[in-house]
């Protein structure tokens, strides 16, 4: 009975470390492509003229993706049970740094 619970932890940390595994890549994957728009952005900003919406969003985008991954990691074993808190907060923060950087850049 013990070997068998042992098992299934071990599969449940493999798919869990596996998630996080791509998820990770994924987020450097994201970042890989973001690299030419960020170069444009900082290639014609000019901060008397401002950042823009379309500008904005994009920086704001993965700023939140990464904000909401290292919250997730911090949460622990709550991830699972908290996605509909999680996809909350993300639109939250989303639209929250989207708005902020336009009016403030």
């Amino acid at each position: 009975m013990l070997g068998d619970t042992d098992n299934r932890d071990q599969n449940d940390s493999r798919k869990t470390a596996i998630a996080l595994i791509v998820l990770v890549l994924m987020l450097v994957g994201a970042a890989i492509m973001m690299l030419p728009a960020l170069g444009e952005i900082v290639a014609v900003a000019d901060l008397n003229t401002g950042l823009g919406l379309k500008d904005a969003a994009v920086i704001a985008f993965f700023v939140t993706l990464v904000v909401m991954i290292v919250l997730a990691v911090a949460a622990g074993d709550g991830l699972i049970g908290e996605v509909q808190y999680m996809i909350g907060g993300f639109f939250t923060f989303f639209i929250f740094i989207w708005l902020m950087l336009a009016w403030v850049f």
